[in-house]
């Protein structure tokens, strides 16, 4: 099992910055990816961004430029820096971990984008 817990959303104006954090517990150990996900109200959930063991990263055409996902090891915490916000953006932003086979999914932080 593992047990994420996201934390950093709110309300920023258009433009801002903001970073997310995603602290995983558990067994850490075998989770090969995580990623940030979201779901804005009327909308199917997306991938934002995702970071695998290796370091590799991917990232939404639509964030591209704009966000990075980054991971501190130590504190097997994983962060969304968001920069350039867009009232598009608005959505709640959903920490994932990928441990074959298994998903999991923190409870969610609502990031609001006003312009």
């Amino acid at each position: 099992q593992v047990q994420l817990v996201e934390s950093g959303g709110g309300l920023v104006q258009a433009g801002e910055s903001r970073t997310l954090s995603c602290a995983a517990s558990g067994s850490i150990f075998s989770i090969l990816v995580m990623g940030w996900y979201r779901q804005a109200p009327g909308k199917q959930r997306e991938v934002v961004a995702v970071i695998t063991n290796g370091g590799r990263t991917n990232y939404a055409d639509s964030v591209k430029g704009r966000f990075t996902i980054y991971r501190d090891i130590a504190k097997n915490t994983v962060y969304l820096q968001m920069n350039s916000l867009k009232p598009e953006d608005t959505a709640v932003y959903y920490c994932n971990a990928y441990a074959a086979p298994h998903d999991y999914w923190g409870q969610g932080t609502q990031v609001t984008v006003s312009s």
